[in-house]
């Protein structure tokens, strides 16, 4: 313990980053459930090969710690930083293989700094998963490529296959792995070698309960993650907005001083490569070859298709270990202001709410509404519960009820993995029911005054109650319309 003390205390970086990490864990008590928490809960309570929207790795996760743990909100984000945490320490000995060591404490720190640290640490997210075994695939595949140790191509597989069963997004490994091959030189040999091939057997390999799960449901998961997406491309409509909202949610990740590193370096590279046709030393190209493909990737698409924030994640690894390269001491001095200007900002809202936030994406409100909910089953006994937002108000409230909540396949629409539980919605016929409608912008106590039509379509009677209203610090903060159907009446 002496020796672990002293090195943080010799060690600036380090120093920086479990400060970081200290401040981000002493803020988790305070953080209440996030709606893609209780989700991906709901995925390792209801274990499969895989799941509708996303592979299971992180359901899996959060049922591993939950049955150590137990059940509670803690737990949840506790799992989410705990795996986040050896991502750092992943990064940090990934960065050590390319960059001296001032270079490598700047790496670190700039790492630690960033505000999508805090978000995978606080937030339940397939990217949470992803993250590590991406940095643990490029340790080893490094180990494989630039130290010959042939065990590591084993073993890059199997965390490529693991990153894959985290999130679709983890096949820019493969390619990566063959474009660096494909462009390298030096390394182009391994074109010939059976290891390469081996590696990327395996990596499949490891990720055949994901293709199996698909298969035995019409591959139903990755039709709908490309199917929207790409129709949408296709349509090739120019929108500022997709652009610079892109630029900003890469400016709130990253933070300034990072992004415009980002920007800095892959324009210098790709410069050389365009007109000197000159690539960087092999270890740089390695670097570029898991960040290209996913930042420029993705960044290219902004202009017509609105990119989300987190699918450039994956290139910030290798993208932060070249930033390091460049970035000067002030610069980083600079980075870490901003960072904890806006940590400290982050650590009011969390623990005093100050500004409401007019969307479902909050983690306030969802414990009093299950609480509120169940009143409401004591007056109206013998409902089932309902929701109608693809996901998040059903999946909080099946977090923290002890009865089952149902989404809105209830009323014949899409409802993501609740489609897939298993549930025969014909033994739910003739029950009365109450569903939960959330008031997102939330501007009066009034009812909504309306009734959808796809509640007459499938009950016999709807009649709207009063709403419930959460208070938040004694403030008026979150609205749920509530309504009592009556004989409901499935359509399959």
């Amino acid at each position: 313990m002496d020796t672990l003390k002293n090195f943080i205390k010799n060690n600036t970086a380090v120093s920086w980053v479990v400060g970081f990490q200290l401040f981000r864990l002493i803020l988790l008590p305070f953080m209440g459930l996030m709606p893609q928490d209780a989700y991906y809960y709901l995925y390792g309570q209801n274990l499969s090969l895989s799941y509708f929207d996303h592979p299971g790795m992180i359901g899996y996760l959060l049922r591993i710690f939950s049955e150590i743990f137990g059940q509670a909100v803690f737990v949840v984000k506790f799992t989410d930083f705990f795996i986040t945490s050896l991502t750092i320490v992943s990064f940090y000995k990934l960065a050590s293989y390319f960059l001296s060591k001032q270079k490598l404490q700047r790496a670190f720190v700039l790492l630690a700094s960033t505000i999508f640290i805090s978000i995978l640490s606080f937030n339940s997210t397939p990217d949470v998963p992803l993250l590590l075994f991406w940095t643990l695939s490029l340790i080893c595949l490094y180990k494989a490529i630039f130290e010959d140790k042939k065990i590591f191509w084993i073993l890059g597989g199997i965390a490529m296959g693991l990153a894959f069963n985290s999130k679709y997004t983890a096949l820019l490994l493969q390619i990566g792995l063959i474009l660096f091959v494909i462009f390298s030189q030096k390394h182009r040999k391994l074109l010939l070698s059976p290891w390469l091939y081996f590696s990327l057997l395996i990596s499949v390999a490891v990720t055949f309960p994901v293709w199996y799960w698909n298969y035995q449901n019409d591959f139903a998961s990755f039709a709908f993650q490309s199917s929207s997406r790409t129709s949408s491309i296709s349509e090739f409509k120019f929108s500022s907005n997709y652009f610079f909202g892109a630029i900003g949610h890469q400016l709130f990740l990253l933070l300034p001083v990072l992004f415009l590193i980002f920007i800095t370096f892959t324009y210098k590279y790709i410069k050389r490569a365009l007109l000197k046709f000159k690539l960087p030393s092999s270890k740089t190209l390695f670097l570029l070859a898991f960040f290209i493909p996913t930042f420029v990737g993705f960044f290219s698409l902004t202009p017509i298709y609105w990119v989300k924030l987190n699918w450039m994640m994956p290139s910030y690894i290798t993208g932060i270990i070249l930033a390091g390269m460049f970035i000067s001491k002030k610069l980083l001095k600079v980075q870490v202001i901003i960072s904890i200007i806006f940590h400290v900002l982050f650590s009011i809202q969390i623990l005093f709410y100050v500004a409401p936030i007019k969307s479902d994406d909050t983690w306030v409100g969802w414990k009093e509404l299950a609480v509120e909910t169940e009143k409401l089953q004591e007056k109206y006994p013998n409902t089932f519960v309902f929701s109608d937002d693809n996901y998040k108000t059903s999946a909080c409230l099946n977090f923290f009820m002890e009865d089952k909540v149902y989404a809105q396949n209830i009323i014949g629409l899409p409802a993501l993995h609740f489609d897939y539980l298993g549930d025969d919605l014909k033994t739910l016929k003739g029950k009365n029911a109450l569903f939960i409608d959330s008031d997102k912008r939330f501007k009066s106590n009034e009812k909504l005054g309306e009734v959808n039509p796809l509640l007459i379509a499938h009950f016999k009677n709807v009649t709207e109650l009063e709403p419930i209203i959460i208070q938040i610090n004694k403030n008026q903060s979150r609205k749920f319309w509530v309504f009592y159907c009556t004989d409901y009446q499935p359509k399959k």
